[in-house]
Parts: C-alpha cells; structure tokens; sequence
C-alpha cells in the first residue's frame, strides 16, 4: 500500500452514529475501512448552528481517528480529504509523526517520523465563533485518581461537572456510579476488519488515543450543549521515554501539554470554539495529585489506574499488581495514606513484595529507561521513596530498604531539590477553573 485516504464521514442526527470511511490504497487494489462513533443524544435537536459547528470538529476527528488504520501498512503518503488552515494542519501532522512515535520506534520504520500530509490546494471557510466557555463542563473519567480529583475539584468549586467517557468498561461505570453524578458516554466501533489484519500480522502497535477520545468528548460537548472538556492530564505526560533518531518518543505524547495545545489550536480554528478543551491538572506532578487523591475516600473501593484490570475475568480485581502503572501509582500513594489503607485499596502489598524490585528499578531510573507507560517522572518515585524511607510504618518494608540502598546519591541529591509539589510549567487552565485546585 502506498497511499492513505479518507474517502468521506457523515453523521445520523437522529442516532447521534458518525461513519468514517478511510481507504489504504495500492498497485494491488484497496483496503477500506469504516469505524462508527456514536454520540450522545441531547433531549432537545440541535440547532443549525450548533450542527455546523459539530461538523467542523467531526472533520477534525475524521482525520485524526484515522491513525487508527494508518498503522497497518504505515505508507508513505497521507492524502488528506480537504483543504485545512495551518493549526489544523499542524495537529493533523504532529498526530501522525510524534503520536506515532513509539510505533515508529518499535517497529523501525523512521519514515513515520517526517510523515509530510497531502493537503489539497484551497482555502477553508471560516468558521463561526462558538462560545460555550461559561456552561457545565465535560469531565472526563478514566477510572483512575487523576480523572477522580478533578471530577472532585469540579464540583467542590461549584461547576456542576458532567462525567464522560468513551465506551466505558465496569471500573469506570462504579467510578460513576460513586460519583453520584449523571454521566454520558460515547461509543466508539473500530472496525472489525483492522483486528483481521492485526490478526494475519499487519503491523500494530501504540497509537495516540487520547486525541481520539478527546475530539469525541468535545463533539459530545458541542452536540449536548454543554461546556469546555475538562482532562486530567498532568505535567509529568509531557516528559518523553527516550530519544531515537534525534525524535522524541513519549508514549503518552497525546497527554502531553504540546498536543494540547495543539488541539486548542485547531478546534478554535476550524470550528471557532472559545475554550473548547484543557487539562486541569497539567500544572501538577503526579505526586502532588496522589497527595489530592488522599483526601478523598469515597472511591476507594472502585479507582483503578491499572489498564491491565481492564481485561481481568474477574470484575471485582481492579489492580493486576504487576505491571508499571501498579508500582508507580502504589509508591506514588502510599506516602499519603496510612499503609492499611493503600494495602486495601490494591488488594496487596507491593513494597512488601520482592518480585517487584526489578519493575522498581526501572521506574526509578537505576535500571533501563522510563517504561513504557503512562507512569510519572524517575524525579517522583526518587522523592516518593525518600519520603517512604523516613516513616515509621514503610521504610522497613523490604522493598523500600533495597530501593533504597540502589539509588545513586546524585538522585536523592535532585530528590532534595525537588518542586513536585510546586505548581508550574506551562498550562491551559482558565482562570475561572484555576480556582477549582486545592491550594494542597
């Protein structure tokens, strides 16, 4: 195959269901493909306007959403449907090279990384202004801490949040259901043709879902009347894995504030929408939120950031205990809570447990790179385990003891001098939404 294409989208009002058709083509004939994202139906028909604008944010998912099959043959061409403005074409562009990285680095294909898109010739009419800033916002919820403490720090500042998330599995349903909230949810059907072919051995691999689920979060917005999409992506996403070729590669390069920023960019652009979608915790180190988390307990028997826990049998397992995101988010709680408690909340005692000494090493930089993972900096487990080493009720845990004779003093050095508890760095937040943080 030597060309990707986008043959055409359309949206069924009347079901809230959008196909978008996309075509890998070649001397050897063409591969189509058509996924079907449905959104929530608001109770009264949208108005024209508010139709309008909808279909400008669908073209940009229409296009990003493609990434999705693009991954089975990676060509070298990316043939975009229609003329784009230069935000647009620069998100389009950053989707396809740097939330592709990690595919690219992985099965060796370098070419991903220049992926220059085909932009027809023209202009792009302009689009309306829509300014939906000052109604109730989209929260969305992954079931984890993070999405739960801006969920929390929503409604603690009176802001009224509407929980959403895209084909939610049952952790998330119970973090809903905890919520006491009305939630809404999109659904999103990748065509079973691409697991075929994943299955016949096309190439496969890690794609940026997160600006996926993003643009369908701000479609559900804008159909449903409602305000800016909140995220909950903290500082620590912007931060890469490794360098290859001279390229970065962050495998959560879609969470990063880059690709937030772009995306702004692009919806304000293409759709005209005021504040259309920001993280409220981009100011924040991954510590510093699993300090906020502590405070809350009505989620206790329901959060899960592990995405392992997805695909257990047994429903009522929501932490696997033995990949990357488990150890991070155990050593990231733990100084927080007294030790029952985060015992509790896993279902185990990860720091009493030997075998995942190796898996520790790597997430504090004394072994290997970064994993691969939506897992904070090596900075934040340094300071968590400092902090660890000096309470009573963890700093005999075996674990603790070994990590901690295994860092090098230049890391407790940086540890000392850490500000993950400083907010900082560069951000989105509103000022109106700034104020929904606690000060803690």
């Amino acid at each position: 195959m030597d060309a990707f294409t986008f043959p055409s989208y359309s949206i069924d009002l009347a079901t809230g269901e959008a196909l978008f058709d996309y075509a890998l083509t070649g001397p050897g004939g063409e591969q189509r493909f058509t996924e079907a994202i449905t959104l929530p139906l608001p109770a009264q028909p949208p108005s024209d306007a508010t139709v309008a604008t909808l279909g400008r944010v669908l073209e940009l998912l229409h296009v990003v959403a493609g990434v999705s099959y693009y991954k089975t043959a990676a060509p070298r061409r990316l043939v975009l449907p229609a003329p784009l403005g230069g935000a647009a074409a620069a998100l389009v562009t950053a989707v396809y090279t740097k939330g592709l990285a990690e595919y690219a680095y992985r099965n060796q294909l370098p070419h991903v990384l220049e992926l220059t898109p085909e932009i027809p010739a023209g202009s792009v009419p302009p689009a309306r202004a829509y300014d939906n800033s000052d109604l109730r916002p989209l929260s969305a919820v992954g079931g984890g801490k993070d999405s739960i403490v801006s969920l929390e720090a929503l409604r603690r500042a009176g802001l009224d949040p509407v929980p959403f998330s895209v084909n939610p599995n049952h952790v998330i349903v119970a973090v809903n259901e905890a919520s006491g909230l009305a939630a809404l949810a999109a659904r999103r059907r990748i065509d079973p043709v691409l697991f075929d072919l994943n299955a016949a051995g096309a190439r496969n691999g890690h794609i940026p879902v997160t600006a996926i689920n993003s643009l369908i979060a701000v479609a559900t917005a804008v159909l449903g009347g409602l305000g800016p999409v909140v995220m909950s992506n903290e500082r620590s996403a912007s931060d890469p894995n490794l360098v290859w070729n001279g390229h970065e590669i962050n495998h959560q390069w879609s969470k990063g504030v880059e690709a937030e920023g772009l995306l702004r960019a692009a919806l304000a652009e293409h759709a005209g929408l005021t504040e259309p979608y920001f993280s409220l915790l981009r100011p924040l180190s991954e510590l510093h939120i699993a300090r906020l988390f502590a405070e809350i307990d009505r989620y206790d028997d329901v959060v899960t950031s592990c995405n392992a826990a997805f695909k257990l049998r047994d429903a009522s397992e929501r932490w696997c205990r033995d990949c990357p995101k488990c150890r991070f988010v155990f050593l990231a709680m733990a100084p927080f809570m007294p030790r029952e408690r985060v015992v509790r909340i896993f279902g185990g005692d990860l720091l009493a447990d030997g075998s995942q000494l190796p898996g520790y090493r790597e997430l504090l930089g004394v072994d290997g790179h970064k994993p691969f993972e939506c897992v904070g900096e090596v900075e934040e487990s340094v300071v968590a385990l400092s902090i660890l080493a000096e309470q009573e009720h963890w700093r005999d845990a075996p674990v603790v003891r070994a990590l901690v004779d295994a860092v090098p003093e230049t890391a407790w050095s940086a540890a000392a001098a850490s500000d993950v508890f400083t907010p900082g760095g560069p951000h989105f937040v509103p000022p109106a939404y700034a104020k929904a943080l606690s000060p803690g």
